[in-house]
């Protein structure tokens, strides 16, 4: 509470301050008089001959503060229903460009790419990053908390083109305006910045340069474009779904089924959202991942039905092993069973230029063949207020409502900036469950210190044994954590083509209330990284394992309760990825509970 108390002393909310000294970049966006044709060729589309692009971009790696090794052009235009963007990345090798899938929201790092980052309202904690390669991939992130949070589970409707050619390569992004938010005013100057990837050197390269220890989300250190003349916020989206099934079984008759439902969309204001949803179908949403659980803890499953990805780093508390707010809790039971949603709705987004607000309440029924019909009701509440200096304020709520049982989760966090390196987080949250009535409480204590060559955090976590927020997850109960990491990053100038050598380690332990050590984690390693894309990492493990009682690990062993102490080396590595050839590998190999595992 005194940390909260402390963060609220900074003062009444203004407009947050710049971080670096020197001026950032600017350009301006030109209102199109033909709209592009959308096929990637920059340089033979008319909508943009005559304008000026925006040039100058300055390598974060591997030659710091150094202009960029090839020149990359970017236009900016708009008209009343799109914002475009052409992008022509010339290259003095066109052959040598690395392009190792075309998969949507795939991992372009080590590739050639480019990124576009907007923060619309210039509040330096929300934005949308686009990203795309030379194959055209289509990338999309939604950045909440200065950039700290993405959500790259987030999907919205936009389009992009990209070509190859002796220049190199171009494309081209539409992104309507329907898909973004933004202010009221008539004319808008946004936040932006651009990060060009050339895959067969390892060089990054930005627009408004950026610290090494930085990524293209550190919102504060983005340039800006002017000029832009979006139409007023409109968004307006109804989505209605049927289905039915026709079957003709062996002497039973006809099978009839069917289900319909809608969802809404519909902008309260330029930057809150409201989502309505009558008979939700996911039947469409992508299939989770799948894991292997080699521990006695519950394994977490990302977000991935559209209906909550929006604006969800806005209902965020936690993270890590503690989610107060897991929206996966709703509609999806155990073992990952479906459970009918009734309906619900949903605001989301920012009232005025500091408070983040997000509020939802949704009903849930029970699935055919349960033997309860009641319905359970679920809501959650989120409000948080930016502050200068990267600092924010907020509270969260959550009630569970039905089936018998209720519950309800509370609580505060705050995140203060510590000039431009450091920063501290705090949350602190209780619960209330029928039945339970001591140790039902939870907090954690975070703080970050990032510099361009050292970078370390630490945490201390205690979960209380009646902790429990039952629209969150929660790995474990009734244990205090220590989390520790620390980094150093030397770039030699000219050796064995290396980019940079990460020597690092991690701690990460977990004691019940009565001492008892449960779980230990040491991990010293170096990891080598190449400017032609090359990398590889040799270390070892220290483990501990403090079982109480047996539990079975997977169909067909168990393991005894009793102290475990092992130890385990770990190394691997891949080839230069701008080869046709690539290959890598990784080994584990070590003890595992009583036995030993090896792992490739």
């Amino acid at each position: 509470m005194c940390f909260l108390s402390a963060l609220l002393a900074l003062g009444a909310a203004g407009d947050p301050e710049h971080e670096h000294g020197v001026g950032p970049p600017s350009g301006e966006a030109v209102a199109l008089a033909v709209v592009p044709t959308l096929d990637g060729d920059v340089l033979g589309d008319a909508a943009w001959r005559g304008m000026v692009p925006i040039t100058g971009f300055i390598q974060v790696q591997p030659l710091a503060d150094q202009p960029a090794s090839q020149r990359t052009e970017v236009y900016i235009g708009f008209t009343e229903e799109a914002l475009y963007l052409g992008v022509v990345c010339h290259d003095d090798e066109p052959d040598a460009l690395v392009v190792p899938t075309t998969r949507r929201d795939a991992w372009l790092w080590g590739s050639d790419s480019f990124e576009v980052v907007f923060d619309t309202f210039r509040d330096y904690q929300n934005g949308f990053a686009f990203a795309t390669n030379p194959g055209g991939v289509q990338v999309d992130t939604q950045l909440t908390h200065g950039g700290f949070n993405a959500n790259n589970n987030w999907d919205t409707a936009w389009t992009v083109h990209a070509v190859t050619g002796d220049f190199g390569w171009s494309a081209e992004f539409e992104i309507p305006f329907r898909s973004l938010r933004y202010p009221s005013e008539e004319v808008q100057t946004w936040g932006i910045n651009f990060q060009r990837n050339i895959g067969r050197n390892n060089e990054i390269a930005h627009w408004a340069p950026i610290p090494r220890q930085y990524s293209l989300y550190r919102l504060m250190l983005a340039g800006s474009v002017s000029g832009i003349r979006p139409p007023p916020q409109r968004n307006f989206k109804v989505m209605p779904y049927a289905r039915g099934k026709l079957g003709q079984g062996n002497g039973d008759g006809t099978e009839r089924d069917g289900d319909a439902g809608l969802d809404v969309k519909y902008s309260l204001t330029p930057s809150l959202t409201l989502d309505l949803t009558y008979n939700t179908d996911f039947a469409q949403v992508e299939a989770d991942q799948q894991q292997v659980n080699l521990n006695r803890f519950s394994l977490f499953f990302p977000e991935k039905r559209p209906f909550f990805l929006e604006n969800a780093g806005r209902f965020t508390v936690g993270g890590g092993t503690v989610n107060l707010f897991h929206s996966r809790r709703i509609g999806i039971g155990e073992g990952g069973r479906q459970l009918p949603i009734d309906g619900g709705a949903r605001v989301s987004g920012k009232l005025g230029r500091a408070t983040n607000v997000g509020l939802l309440h949704m009903r849930v029924g029970e699935a055919e063949g349960m033997e309860s019909a009641e319905s359970t009701d679920f809501s959650v509440l989120r409000v948080s207020r930016e502050l200068p200096s990267r600092s924010a304020v907020g509270m969260f709520f959550a009630n569970r409502d039905g089936a018998g049982s209720d519950n309800q989760t509370f609580a505060l966090d705050g995140w203060m900036g510590l000039g431009e390196v450091a920063s501290v987080v705090a949350w602190a949250a209780k619960t209330r469950t029928p039945g339970i009535d001591e140790d039902d409480h939870a907090y954690r204590l975070t703080g970050y210190f990032d510099s361009e060559d050292w970078s370390f955090n630490g945490s201390f976590t205690e979960i209380g044994e009646g902790f429990n927020p039952e629209v969150g997850w929660l790995a474990r109960q009734g244990v205090r954590s220590v989390n520790l990491f620390g980094q150093w990053t030397y770039r030699p100038d000219d050796f064995m083509g290396l980019l940079d050598i990460k020597p690092h380690v991690t701690y990460f332990g977990h004691w019940d209330f009565d001492g008892f050590y449960e779980s230990g984690f040491l991990h010293i390693d170096n990891s080598y990284n190449w400017k032609n894309g090359a990398w590889a990492y040799t270390g070892f493990n220290v483990l501990h394992e403090g079982v109480k009682q047996a539990f079975p690990l997977g169909n067909d062993a168990t393991v005894p309760a009793g102290n475990y102490d092992t130890a385990e080396l770990i190394v691997g590595g891949a080839t230069d990825n701008r080869s046709a050839f690539s290959a890598g590998l990784n080994v584990v190999a070590g003890g595992f509970f009583p036995g030993e595992r090896l792992g490739l």
